[in-house]
């Protein structure tokens, strides 16, 4: 299941295994098309834990990491950024990129 965090809960979800963020807003266009792409993966991967961050909301974290288009998906593997996709991504590719930090 993915769920949606705050600013102040980022760095305690995201610190252990690995993690996928989607920076979204409900505005976007290519967010909503990413968006049960990611939910999808959540429902098959349970080694990996998805959430969301609404960049309008929670503008904190978007801002620290220098995310300036959206969707932008932020992959983190014990703590650390691994990757850092912009734009949308098809589940193939997202599934692929997930397995090599397995």
């Amino acid at each position: 299941m993915t769920q949606a965090i705050s600013d102040d809960q980022f760095n305690t979800k995201t610190d252990e295994g690995i993690t996928l963020t989607d920076f979204w807003a409900p505005w976007c266009g290519p967010c909503r098309m990413q968006s049960p792409i990611i939910d999808e993966l959540a429902e098959e991967m349970d080694d990996v834990e998805f959430y969301k961050m609404n960049v309008d909301d929670e503008p904190k974290t978007a801002q620290s990491f220098g995310i300036m288009s959206i969707p932008t998906l932020l992959i983190k593997k014990d703590g650390e950024v691994v990757e850092k996709l912009v734009g949308y991504h098809d589940k193939a590719r997202l599934t692929e990129i997930l397995n090599q930090y397995k």
